[in-house]
């Protein structure tokens, strides 16, 4: 199977109806926001969200999340040890950092489309039995931002059961909490894949086709207290194929070429010879 054959380039505008789309750990779990109280939702929960799609269609993923987990690993150094390569080899026993890399490429979809870093432990008594590869992949995602400041509404609960009991035998604090949600908001988020860098991975122009079947449908069966089912949806993906490998436009020029207002509502710049496929939400 060949490489990827021409760059491509990509958005997707998403709208968020009262939901936390990515909340904070270190801010009470409330909606991201920059200074500027512009909406964010990091890279790594988007990436995320493309590996679980991925899963739903039975693509084999190695980073996977405790809550939507296919297999019996219980952290990724254990899914890497016990991962067999396609002629039937453990992936383990391959000393050779390129042969491991070329493998694991091989076997695991995320790892081959946004690289990976194995970084593990080897055993205290075998000295160099230890892993540590640095994998680049040609798929890459930007954190997405809401095109106006959002509005954050919080909102006091209280849980029906204590977690903890009390001596005294009345409810702990642990009873009271605080859920966070936006009201209305329309983010953008950009993306690009490198054929240079799929060449070394193995990406594929079929992989390429797989992640754009799955972006229409990110936050399909994602549903949380957070995110309820329909509070987050994909308005549009739009897909610039180029006619080359290097491409007839920098990313930020084809990024730039586009423009979203806060209804989701899209224009373009023209871009002689690159016109975007338009591809509407699920």
């Amino acid at each position: 199977m060949t490489t990827l054959s021409k760059k491509i380039d990509f958005a997707i505008v998403f709208k968020v109806e009262n939901a936390n789309p990515n909340g904070d750990p270190l801010g009470g779990n409330r909606p991201r926001t920059d200074f500027a109280d512009i909406g964010e939702v990091t890279d790594v929960c988007l990436k995320r969200k493309i590996r679980n799609r991925l899963l739903d269609n039975g693509e084999f993923i190695f980073v996977q999340s405790d809550d939507y987990k296919k297999d019996d690993a219980t952290s990724l150094k254990d899914r890497a040890d016990k991962a067999k390569t396609k002629s039937g080899q453990d992936l383990k026993s391959i000393k050779d950092d390129r042969e491991y890399a070329q493998n694991a490429c091989e076997l695991w979809f995320d790892v081959r489309a946004f690289g990976q870093i194995f970084a593990f432990k080897g055993n205290k008594e075998k000295s160099g039995s230890g892993v540590s590869i640095g994998i680049r992949g040609p798929v890459s995602i930007q954190s997405a931002f809401s095109k106006e400041s959002v509005d954050i509404v919080s909102t006091q609960i209280t849980k029906s059961v204590n977690s903890e009991s009390t001596e005294t035998g009345k409810k702990s604090s642990d009873t009271m909490g605080t859920k966070h949600r936006i009201k209305h908001a329309v983010y953008v988020t950009y993306g690009a894949m490198n054929p240079q860098l799929a060449e070394k991975t193995g990406f594929s122009d079929n992989d390429a086709q797989k992640i754009k079947l799955v972006l229409p449908k990110l936050f399909e069966n994602d549903e949380s207290a957070a995110r309820p089912a329909g509070s987050i949806e994909v308005l549009k993906v739009i897909w610039w194929q180029h006619n080359s490998k290097l491409g007839q436009y920098s990313s930020a020029k084809v990024h730039k070429s586009l423009e979203v207002n806060n209804d989701g509502e899209i224009k373009f710049s023209e871009l002689e010879g690159l016109s975007p496929e338009i591809i509407e939400g699920y």
